[in-house]
């Protein structure tokens, strides 16, 4: 690739990765102001979380092929297209419905930006140590994304009000689509057939089980939009394994839905967002609502804990090669699950010291955990089926961390309540991280195929060591 490709998609690829992650946490210290100025119910809360890792996961199982059929450029100049002007709309809107319905669209352009970010900025590094580079700061951009996620996000509910927290994507996203039409060269199309039926029936499912998990406590279990949520849900899962067993390209071909290493890492990244997804909401609306404290001051109180991701995350790589994947994710689980029971009991005392420090160590055991289940997530297939192994891994992730929301959401309680709701959220979010530990005594040995150690990566996988 030339001088001019490699000018143009490499800070466009770092862009895309911050905006689209600092999206996945900004909004949490948008909270205390939507229940205020939109008279914004708990479930409406949680669908504004939500409905952007709903969109994010139901695409972004299906965002390496779409970026493979449409071509790189046009994949990425249309994800960052439709986020954008979500994000104006999300901006502009009169109430939480219009809100949640643009963070549907904003999450599926999202999903398109991640993989055709990577694919852009790959392709313009001259040999494999410069491509491994790229994705180290692509990675990088995406952690510092979402760190500064609560911290901005309370700046600009401070300095502004809410709608500044989508307005500065705007602001961003414009500039950066414009610079993408013009400057940046397409990449060849590869020619990959799309698993429709399935992208359609994992929608369903994903959509249908997390609105039957936020309506429930408000509408009751028996009620009937529950209830066909439910059953929506359970036809979704059918239609996703009838298309799976069916279609001539399906998004998890058999080799990578049928090992255990693959389907056990997913599982446990399912439950560590659960538990840190969870986590952040539920300290969002304890630190503002419970305890009164401003937006910038509650994005400060997050930074012990987002802060180090990135920190843990660039460690990771290297105690895995020393000491082994798995051990790397049990020792990492045992200090999370730690550090939130220490989180839990710290949330009950008056000062917010303890609470910081307990964060500390929870932050950065995150980041090992990311990068080491994402290299365990692609060990066990050969480098051709790492984008596949990839996306099942962060669509479960996805649809972990909009289920913990869901689940603790009801548990916080109200008004004075909400301190003893965030300790009993957090404990529950400590033994998801148990279960997960004792998930990995069934996913094989941790090591890596020789095949696939020698094999440079997929952009696909590579996209998949994100914080998200």
């Amino acid at each position: 690739m030339n001088i001019e490709h490699r000018r143009g998609a490499v800070p466009l690829a770092l862009v895309a990765a911050f905006m689209v992650f600092v999206d996945g946490t900004i909004v949490n210290l948008a909270l205390a102001q939507l229940t205020e100025h939109l008279d914004a119910t708990r479930a409406e809360l949680e669908w504004a979380v939500n409905a952007y890792t709903l969109s994010f996961a139901a695409v972004m199982l299906g965002a390496g092929a779409i970026t493979d059929a449409l071509g790189a450029k046009r994949a990425f100049v249309a994800g960052l297209a439709v986020f954008t002007a979500a994000s104006a709309v999300c901006a502009a809107a009169p109430s939480m419905a219009v809100l949640d319905v643009a963070r549907l669209v904003q999450g599926a352009g999202s999903a398109l930006l991640l993989p055709s970010a990577l694919v852009l900025a790959t392709a313009a590094a001259p040999g494999e140590r410069a491509r491994h580079r790229l994705v180290g700061r692509w990675a990088a951009a995406g952690g510092a994304g979402m760190a500064a996620g609560p911290l901005l996000g309370g700046a600009l509910v401070a300095l502004a009000d809410w709608r500044a927290v989508f307005a500065v994507n705007v602001v961003i996203g414009v500039p950066a689509l414009l610079w993408s039409v013009r400057s940046m060269p397409a990449v060849a199309r590869r020619e990959r057939r799309l698993d429709v039926a399935g992208m359609g029936a994992a929608t369903v499912l994903i959509g249908g089980l997390v609105f039957a998990l936020i309506e429930a406590p408000a509408r009751g279990w028996a009620s009937l939009a529950v209830v066909s949520a439910a059953v929506l849900a359970a036809a979704g899962l059918a239609g996703f394994a009838w298309a799976e067993r069916t279609v001539p390209a399906p998004l998890l071909p058999r080799s990578v839905r049928g090992d255990r290493r693959v389907a056990v890492t997913a599982a446990q990244g399912a439950l560590f967002n659960f538990a840190f997804y969870g986590l952040l909401f539920a300290m969002s609306l304890m630190l503002q609502q419970g305890r009164g404290l401003g937006a910038l001051t509650g994005g400060l109180l997050f930074l012990p804990l987002t802060g180090l991701i990135p920190v843990g995350g660039l460690s990771g790589a290297a105690l895995a090669q020393r000491f082994g994947r798995r051990a790397v994710i049990a020792v990492a689980q045992v200090a999370l699950a730690a550090a939130l029971l220490a989180a839990a009991w710290a949330g009950t005392l008056a000062p917010l010291w303890p609470l910081a420090l307990a964060l500390v160590p929870a932050g950065f055991v995150s980041g090992l955990l990311v990068t080491a289940m994402t290299s365990q997530s692609i060990a066990a297939v050969e480098p051709a089926l790492h984008g596949a192994a990839s996306a099942a891994f962060n669509t479960s992730r996805q649809i972990g961390g909009a289920v913990g929301v869901a689940a603790f959401g009801p548990l916080l309680g109200a008004g004075h309540d909400i301190g003893d709701g965030f300790a009993l959220c957090v404990l529950i979010g400590a033994a998801a991280i148990v279960a997960a530990l004792a998930l990995g005594a069934l996913g094989g040995d941790g090591r890596a195929p020789a095949t696939s150690r020698r094999a440079a990566p997929q952009p696909a996988a590579c996209g998949a060591e994100s914080p998200r």
